[in-house]
């Protein structure tokens, strides 16, 4: 009697080997069986037939680590097939922390990860000090998906040396010890790997750089003996030069992080994205990633598979916020703002004013406003299904070259479509030519890894949680301008590989004794819908959405915890401690 039986599905089975139809079952969790024609009853059955089975998909980098203390779905991730999320990325958390301190954190994450500070405030609950607490004070909580995190430098940083470490200072030896002892006994505990951060870009609310962003080789390097010394995993990194400020800086980065890598013998994965004022950079060190192999070095480019950026909008951040006239109408409801835009006078007004000053500290979404001002010919429009990879033609300079209107107007008028819900992306990163292959080029590379989705942050400007649906749907089945990848390619990318680099070998395929996470997809009508604004965090704070059709199924651990895209109720979740 198995507990559940898939009858008659195309099997990817993650491992990179063609398709081929076949049953599968499972029991107790696990994977019972893999055939034709499997003989056997079944608690429950599911006829798979012309329909991808799949391992469910494990996303390395998100940032769940205050959500998941509140939150029992764990969206928008847990929408797009993905069955393992790891936390704890970027050098930013929530453990460890003294009392008194959790604050502090909250406005380290929200200045670096755009999650609402009040959402964070009224969510946590704070039943921990070290990261082991944190970590048991996980264990006894439940999820749709599988939780696993690393221990981030920022918070051990703060937590060793306090406003000193906050403020970057240079550590002593004996801090050094400190902090790296707390990341032994993190990994010892079940953290998956080490995190930090050192690009500048990445700020708290009073615009200090995330601890660590300075630190020495000598702290860095008894980061990675820890992890060593603690079991082994990941170290995990936004490097220097990331934002595009320092273009000497990306190059200095991947020499110590090869060194590190060799030494300890762990692995080391770190973002990297196409540049604006160096666009061919991101070739130089994928080139010594892979030339890092020869020396036992194990360096993994975490890449994207679409173009890194912001989405802009009337829900969201745009050009306009701080124009007199709309400012008048910002309290309205989303509904009865778009109807006052569209009038004529409204329009006509918005448009001829200049911005007011910005607040004394700001917000993330004028920012925003502030920067795509100057960036307006390159908007895209992404529709409906999203188009993620646009070409030239979509973007506003060329929508207004062909109506003949500046490109303010003509990025107002995209702003109102779709009832005034439209969203158009702003591609900061990995699209400085879009006649360009750069994200196939980086995708393919033997070294990366795909990740940068940052499920759970970014909450008002970005949703690339939904970055496995695109990957299924975009690059096996719909791309036009350019070369596709191969489905089986794709799923072990975010499947085998993904688990892998994460030390999770029980789990990232189909074959007997792995886990029985399993997604079941229709591969004709798999989409992604238009991402929209709610305010559902605690303390009404808002986050973008993005919903996605053609999965018939997500199984975890033997379990249907979502069918037709709808949460079942099921929490078969569980924190993953260490490497397995």
């Amino acid at each position: 009697m198995f507990d559940l039986l898939i009858r008659n599905g195309t099997v990817v089975d993650g491992t990179g080997s063609d398709r081929f139809t076949a049953d599968v079952a499972i029991t107790d969790g696990v994977i019972a069986a893999v055939g034709p024609d499997l003989q056997g009853e079944a608690r429950e059955v599911i006829d798979a037939a012309g329909l991808l089975v799949t391992p469910g998909f494990v996303d390395v980098h998100t940032h769940y680590d205050g959500q998941v203390t509140w939150d029992e779905t764990l969206e928008p991730t847990s929408l797009h097939g993905v069955t393992t999320l790891v936390m704890g990325n970027c050098g930013v958390g929530f453990a460890p922390v003294k009392p008194g301190a959790e604050e502090w954190l909250i406005q380290l994450m929200e200045g670096v990860e755009d999650i609402p500070g009040a959402a964070l405030s009224e969510g946590i609950e704070w039943d921990w000090e070290t990261f082991p607490e944190y970590l048991d004070a996980l264990e006894q909580r439940r999820w749709s998906v599988d939780v696993g995190t690393q221990i981030p430098h920022g918070s051990v940083r703060a937590y060793v040396m306090g406003e000193r470490g906050a403020r970057n200072e240079d550590a002593s030896p004996a801090e050094i010890e400190a902090m790296a002892q707390i990341v032994q006994e993190a990994v010892e505990a079940g953290a998956l790997g080490v995190s930090t951060s050192r690009t500048i870009g990445h700020r708290a609310m009073d615009g200090e750089p995330v601890p660590g962003t300075f630190a020495a080789e000598d702290e860095l390097f008894a980061l990675g003996r820890a992890l060593r010394d603690g079991g082994g995993g990941v170290f995990e990194l936004a490097p220097a030069g990331a934002a595009g400020l320092d273009l000497v800086a990306p190059m200095k980065e991947v020499d110590w992080m090869r060194r590190l890598s060799a030494e300890t013998g762990q692995p080391v994965t770190f973002a990297m994205l196409q540049v604006p004022g160096a666009p061919d950079l991101w070739k130089e060190q994928m080139a010594a990633s892979l030339a890092a192999t020869e020396e036992g070095a194990r360096l993994y480019p975490q890449v994207a598979g679409r173009p890194f950026g912001v989405l802009v909008g009337f829900q969201t951040g745009h050009p306009f916020m701080l124009r007199p006239s709309y400012l008048a109408l910002a309290h309205l409801r989303i509904e009865e703002r778009i109807v006052e835009l569209r009038r004529p006078e409204v329009r006509a007004a918005i448009l001829a004013e200049e911005n007011v000053e910005r607040t004394e500290r700001g917000s993330v979404n004028e920012g925003v406003a502030m920067l795509i001002a100057g960036m307006l010919h390159n908007l895209y429009v992404l529709g409906d299904p999203p188009d993620y990879e646009p070409t030239r033609e979509r973007s506003v300079g060329a929508i207004a070259e062909a109506n003949g209107v500046s490109a303010e107007e003509a990025a107002y008028d995209a702003f109102l479509e779709e009832d005034g819900r439209a969203l158009l992306m702003a591609p900061l990163y990995n699209y400085v030519d879009s006649n360009h292959d750069v994200i196939r080029e980086q995708l393919t590379h033997p070294q990366a890894v795909v990740g940068l989705g940052d499920g759970g942050a970014h909450c008002g400007l970005i949703c690339d949680a939904s970055l496995p649906t695109t990957m299924i749907s975009h690059w096996t089945r719909d791309r036009e301008r350019g070369e596709k990848l191969p489905l089986e390619w794709v799923v072990r990318k975010q499947t085998k590989d993904t688990a892998e680099l994460f030390g999770m070998g029980d789990r990232g395929t189909i074959e007997v004794g792995r886990r029985g996470d399993i997604n079941i997809i229709d591969h004709d009508t798999i989409n992604l819908r238009t991402p929209e604004l709610v305010h559902d965090l605690p303390a009404g704070g808002r986050r973008l959405i993005q919903k996605a059709e053609g999965y018939v199924a997500t199984i975890v651990a033997g379990q249907i915890t979502r069918k037709q895209g709808a949460d079942t109720g099921a929490r078969p979740g569980r924190l993953v401690r260490g490497r397995r």
